[in-house]
């Protein structure tokens, strides 16, 4: 049996704890016995209605979670490059209905691959969505000697972009708290700004990439860091026709993007796992049945990197 937490927009529910049957696997699919997931703020705004929760409604049980890491326990007709054993991960069904909260899931052998040896599976899952996050916006969109900037760059997409912009040639500016100073240093960023004691759109100009994490009123003052031409790419929510007629009126381009599972994609993050050029930062690893504390801590908005959860603490 697969034990599962599934989701209740209702804010004064707890996630249900149940069980179900093993999933059945279609053509191209491989079942994992899931060891780690990660927690995303995606997971947490589904649970309450918002988020990708209006593409998930009709499901009969909505099973939260995109992110895996785990053994390869069965394989699906047509699969042609896994085997029975493997070690994998990736970022499952993204946008759709990944149910990654499981302890066996089924997977697409396109979404996932090998986990390079060394890498835990806690590290596995914790570069999954976020890290694919960061490697597909950055990768289409900046070049070498770019400035670039990232909000909330001790956080989980951002301490990945930090790294990812770096390797790919760029001077990174991004802000955090003080406290995630010395991290974010760690990382390789060229600048540092400390949110809390100096507004960022006083304390940098000339950008000519922005990942904003924020939206709102932040996004907006992020118009006034860039250069004549800049591109700015939010990650937390569409962009509303106005907000694109006043970048347009600064000469910006600023757009939604929303990453898609791609093995191909989790093939390069492998490879830079591998050879130490990226690293997770794992700020703190959950029993399954604590899944409603690692939601309270993102919530909190005040987490560096990312949270894990291991079916094998329990």
């Amino acid at each position: 049996m697969n034990r599962i937490e599934l989701i209740s927009t209702d804010n004064n529910k707890p996630l249900l704890f149940t069980k179900v049957e093993k999933p059945k696997l279609k053509p191209g699919e491989v079942l994992i016995k899931n060891k780690a997931f990660s927690i995303n703020p995606v997971d947490v705004k589904t649970r309450f209605g918002g988020g990708i929760y209006g593409a998930l409604k009709n499901e009969d049980h909505i099973i939260l979670g995109w992110d895996v890491a785990g053994e390869v326990m069965e394989l699906g007709e047509g699969v042609e490059y896994l085997s029975l054993g493997d070690k994998v991960f990736g970022m499952i069904n993204f946008p759709g209905h990944g149910k990654a909260y499981s302890e066996y899931v089924a997977a697409p052998e396109e979404h996932i691959t090998i986990i390079p040896a060394g890498i835990s599976y806690a590290e596995a899952a914790a570069t999954t969505l976020a890290a694919l996050t960061a490697y597909q916006i950055l990768n289409r969109h900046i070049k070498e000697n770019d400035r670039v900037f990232i909000q909330s760059a001790a956080g989980g997409v951002g301490h990945f972009a930090v790294q990812i912009a770096k390797l790919l040639g760029a001077h990174v500016i991004g802000t955090a708290s003080e406290k995630n100073k010395e991290f974010l240093m760690d990382l390789g960023i060229d600048e540092f700004i400390d949110y809390k004691k100096r507004a960022f759109e006083d304390s940098t100009k000339n950008i000519d990439f922005a990942l904003d994490t924020m939206g709102g009123e932040v996004l907006l003052k992020t118009f006034g860091i860039m250069k004549e031409g800049g591109k700015i790419i939010s990650i937390p929510t569409g962009i509303s026709p106005e907000t694109k007629n006043k970048a347009l009126a600064k000469d910006l381009h600023v757009d939604f993007e929303l990453v898609q599972s791609s093995g191909e994609d989790m093939y390069q993050l492998a490879s830079w796992l591998k050879s130490g050029k990226i690293k997770p930062y794992i700020y703190e690893e959950f029993k399954s049945n604590e899944i409603e504390l690692a939601h309270k801590q993102i919530l909190s908005r005040s987490t560096r990197g990312k949270l894990i959860v291991s079916w094998d603490k329990d």
